[in-house]
């Protein structure tokens, strides 16, 4: 499929005549930063510590919900307990110790030439990530230099983190701007189907081993090998969007 005829079967089935592209939003694990690996081997530690039977596959495909939505989940259905709100606090606070004694997850290759692309273009960035950990949103300033703004949506502020597209229509809130004003950038299928389902522009990246085929299925309109390949098409996607007015 041309990048005309992806552009022309999302604004069918939105109903949108058009765009005017202002913002990005950006997830973070797996996007900004290279740390799935340490955040599944830190899932896995915490499971077996309690008992539950997991592998890391099952945290990839988990990525993009809550800390405390994941431990509810994985305990139910693992020991077949019923984990309070405070507990599921605190099991999160020692799966992030986990997470930490695993040393800093790396920049992800091609995301800072993706935010500055961004920039350059004048499309505002904002972050939207399921994470809990002030850790990783700590380092964002640090590693990306004004390249993000002050709106931004964690999940110290939804209820339902993805697959539920509150995490994006907050976003969209906070940035004041209209699903046909965004594009989305995400690595998981849940990350997929909430930007989808908020009614976004969603560009998918397999920087781990979600294949492209399961971001497709959730729901991505492109689907790109790694944040290197979008930072080089992203002028030429924006230009088109951009022709494309609403």
């Amino acid at each position: 499929m041309t990048l005309q005829q992806t552009i022309a079967q999302y604004l069918e089935y939105t109903g949108h005549k058009g765009f005017d592209i202002h913002a990005a939003l950006i997830d973070c694990d797996g996007v900004l930063y290279d740390s799935m690996k340490l955040h599944t081997q830190a899932w896995v530690k915490l499971m077996k510590k309690n008992g539950i039977k997991c592998t890391r596959d099952e945290f990839y495909e988990l990525e993009g919900m809550t800390g405390s939505e994941i431990i509810k989940m994985k305990f139910k259905t693992g020991a077949g307990k019923n984990i309070t709100d405070d507990e599921a606090h605190a099991l999160y606070g020692v799966k992030n110790r986990y997470f930490r004694e695993l040393g800093e997850a790396p920049v992800m290759p091609g995301a800072k030439r993706v935010l500055e692309v961004l920039k350059e273009a004048d499309v505002d960035r904002v972050l939207v990530t399921g994470s809990q950990q002030d850790t990783i949103l700590e380092r964002i300033e640090k590693d990306f230099p004004g390249l993000f703004g002050d709106v931004k949506v964690t999940g110290h502020d939804v209820r339902k983190g993805k697959p539920n597209p509150e995490p994006y229509l907050k976003a969209m809130a906070k940035a004041e701007r209209k699903s046909n004003q965004c594009i989305v950038i995400e690595n998981a299928p849940l990350g997929v189907q909430a930007a989808h389902a908020a009614g976004c522009f969603t560009i998918g990246v397999t920087t781990g081993p979600i294949p492209e085929k399961d971001l497709l299925k959730a729901g991505a309109d492109l689907v790109y090998k790694n944040m290197d390949e979008l930072a080089a098409a992203l002028p030429s996607l924006l230009v088109a969007l951009t022709v494309i007015k609403a």
